[in-house]
């Protein structure tokens, strides 16, 4: 069993498409929450993640932050990890 990850995004964001395409390649499942123009959903999102802006990535409850942070994780070798942990 993989990690439960939520995404905040929304469509064309240049940010939540290399998220998408990170996890792509990781080949992993996750849910894609779109905020878009939905005054509900981002304050859903700021609520969950302190964050303000998209795309916010959630793994197993733990607000990993940003593509930027997901990136990072990557690069350290910390990602794969998370993405295996129930």
């Amino acid at each position: 069993m993989s990690a439960k990850i939520t995404m905040y995004s929304t469509r064309f964001c240049p940010y939540c498409m290399r998220a998408r395409s990170l996890l792509k390649k990781k080949n992993v499942e996750y849910e894609e929450i779109r905020v878009g123009s939905s005054p509900a959903l981002w304050q859903e999102m700021r609520e969950k993640t302190n964050g303000t802006t998209v795309p916010q990535i959630i793994i197993n409850g733990q607000v990993i932050g940003g593509y930027d942070d997901m990136a990072r994780l990557d690069r350290e070798g910390k990602l794969d990890n998370l993405l295996k942990e129930q």
